[in-house]
Parts: structure tokens; C-alpha cells; sequence
């Protein structure tokens, strides 16, 4: 397991997989350590995966200060990981909460960028989230499902202000395309994979300027995938083309039938997608 130490002397971890062009991964969560990633979908026939361990999560030390949890001062963290492994530029992909990390990175560093792969994004770092309404119509998919009575109660709960830590076995269901074995064991995994302090920084006053992010995004020249599943209320489809349509080179795609993991409810159809936009021809090396 290699490591790199960050500006501020904390050792971090990533964890490499597969051949080819290497593709730097950042996991959700927030701050989950990138196991869950996977090889996603079985990307790594086609690309090195890099799978980040942010700070404090997965094998990454734990650092001495804890307001560098906050999402905008891991950008840092990601810089050094490019700069520790002699890229130019970075193909990025990003899940869920990771998203707004490489927004931001993106932002911060848009030269460095040679694409973006954004899959089920959390794009508050750009004003943007999943409004009731969206998670709504997303629970009213999965009407007739066994499972849907208790999680829709549940969704309602919480959106009427109960805490998530008491509903989430009843909501977790709605985050995946089929609620199987392979779906409760992946998770299962979240409680011993994410720190919990440091999800609560990650999102804390002063990590996004939604108009000055937004402003430097619109000038991006690397092409940028925004991937959502058919069943996800965050984003749903609607939600990934309105984001998508704020990149100069944005595309979006819908893929059926998935959730908020997409490569795990269809790995060949996750692995289709993520690489057709990798390799699309006339994409600047």
C-alpha cells in the first residue's frame, strides 16, 4: 500500500489497481475510505484505478488538525496526490459526497484536469442538491418493492426532521437498484469504513462558495461526465442534466435501472458508459 505525506505531514494512502492509464478515484461518504469503490464495475480491465484514502479514513493517518477535514482543504490533499504520481493532468472520477471534492479541485486546479467523471455527485459545492421533492419522486419508484412502506415512512420521518442515524435501515434500501445480499454486505460495510468526526467537518461553514465555483467551472475545457442512476433521488436524472448543462463540454447519462452505486446494480453497464466517455475519440491526451 503506497504513501505520500501531505503539506502538512500526515501520510496518506491510495491503494492501486489494473492497467492502463491510471484514473484517480474519490470516494463519498462523506469521508468513507475508498474500499467500497471497489474496482468499479470492473474498470480496472481498462485503467488503473487509484483509489484515495482521504485523511483519516481507510489508511490514511489520522491528522493532527481536524478542521483539515473540510471539504475545500482537502484540494490540497488531491494536488499532491497528482503531484506524487508525475501527472500532468488527472483523469478524475468522483462518487456521491466526493463530488464536490472535485468540484472544488477542479475549480482550484483546472489545468490539471484532463477529465471528470462524476458519478451520483454531491454538488453542493455548486448550490445545487436534491430538494424533497426529488427524493419524493425517487422512494415513489420503488412502489411495490417489500420493503417500501416501512422506507417511505421512514424518508418521510426524516424530511420531516428525525435523525438519519435511526431511520437508515429502513431508508438504505432505496440507495441501491436490487436490495440483495451484495447490496446489504456493501452497506453493511459503511459503519467501519467512514469516520464519523470527520464527516462532520467535511461539510462545515466556509467549505463552498457556490458563485465563485460555479464561475470558475464554466470555463473548464475538460469534458465532464455526470452519471446518474434511474432510481437515485441524489441526483436524479433531471438533477445530473441541469448540472451537466453548466460545463462547457457536460454530458449526461442516466443509467437504468441503478441507484446510488451504480456499478455494483450493472457492472457492464457502469464500465460501458465510464469508458466510452474515457476513450472518446478526439479526447486531448
Amino acid at each position: 500500500m503506497p504513501t505520500f505525506s501531505a503539506h502538512d505531514g500526515t501520510a496518506l494512502a491510495y491503494h492501486a489497481e489494473g492497467g492502463g492509464a491510471p484514473l484517480l478515484c474519490l470516494p463519498g461518504g462523506p469521508m468513507r475510505a475508498s474500499a467500497y469503490l471497489g474496482d468499479l464495475g470492473g474498470l480496472t480491465a481498462q485503467r488503473g484505478l487509484v483509489r484515495f484514502d482521504l485523511r483519516g479514513t481507510g489508511d490514511s493517518a489520522v491528522p493532527i488538525d481536524e478542521t483539515t477535514y473540510r471539504c475545500d482543504r482537502l484540494v490540497d490533499d488531491v494536488e499532491a496526490l497528482r503531484d506524487h504520481l508525475g501527472l500532468d493532468r488527472a483523469d478524475l472520477l468522483a462518487h456521491s459526497a466526493g463530488g464536490n471534492l472535485a468540484l472544488l479541485y477542479a475549480a482550484a486546479h483546472p489545468g490539471r484536469v484532463r477529465s471528470l467523471t462524476l458519478v451520483t455527485p454531491g454538488t453542493r459545492a455548486l448550490g445545487i442538491e436534491a430538494t424533497e421533492a426529488d427524493w419524493r419522486g425517487a422512494v415513489a419508484l420503488r412502489r411495490g418493492e417489500p420493503w417500501f412502506e416501512a422506507g417511505s415512512a421512514a424518508w418521510e420521518a426524516f424530511l420531516g426532521g428525525a435523525e438519519l442515524d435511526d431511520l437508515w435501515p429502513d431508508i438504505v434500501p432505496f440507495l441501491y437498484g436490487r436490495w440483495d445480499a451484495a447490496a446489504r454486505e456493501h452497506a453493511a460495510d459503511d459503519a467501519h469504513q467512514t469516520n464519523p468526526r470527520a464527516r462532520g467537518v467535511y461539510y462545515s461553514e466556509g467549505a463552498f462558495d457556490p458563485a465563485a465555483t460555479r464561475e470558475a467551472l464554466s470555463a473548464l475545457e475538460a469534458p465532464v461526465l455526470v452519471l446518474a442512476g434511474e432510481y437515485d433521488g441524489g441526483p436524479t436524472p433531471a438533477r445530473a442534466r441541469e448540472i451537466a448543462a453548466l460545463f462547457p463540454q457536460g454530458t449526461a447519462a442516466v443509467q437504468p435501472g441503478a441507484g446510488h452505486y451504480p456499478w455494483l446494480d450493472d457492472p457492464d453497464a457502469f464500465r460501458r458508459t465510464v469508458t466510452a466517455f474515457l476513450e472518446a475519440e478526439g479526447r486531448p491526451p
